[in-house]
């Protein structure tokens, strides 16, 4: 299996209102690392899994949707609890949307939230 993996950022804000998170149910902010594996069992007729470059402007168009949001405000992550997990399957989903004409293979998306704590989505 070979593997790409290009690398983001974004910084937002939110609240994750029920008692479960304790002190993160009040508003504060979050700065993500975003690792983004393409994974495929071969190579395309260019001799790669993915385009670098093309990996890196359709990751980095994703996460500009939510740099220095308060996503509480954004409609669509109403009523949602916008955790580390449900936002690396909603990278993953919005990237995968984006390249279905040119990449079939696997995404694995991780968002790391500090330097011990990560969380990864992938299909």
């Amino acid at each position: 299996m070979y593997s790409v993996t290009v690398r983001g950022h974004m910084m937002i804000a939110h609240s994750l209102p029920d008692p479960f998170f304790g002190p993160a149910q009040k508003m504060h902010g979050a700065t993500y690392i975003v690792d983004t594996t393409f994974y495929s069992p071969e190579l395309n007729e260019a001799n790669v899994v993915i385009d670098i470059g093309l990996a890196h402007k359709h990751l980095n168009a994703v996460l500009g949707q939510l740099n220095y949001q308060n996503l509480d405000e954004l409609p669509e992550f109403a009523n949602q609890l916008t955790t580390t997990e449900f936002l690396s399957k909603w990278v993953h989903a919005q990237l995968k949307d984006k390249l279905n004409k040119v990449f079939s293979g696997k995404i694995k998306v991780t968002l790391g939230e500090s330097h011990v704590a990560w969380a990864s989505y992938e299909s």
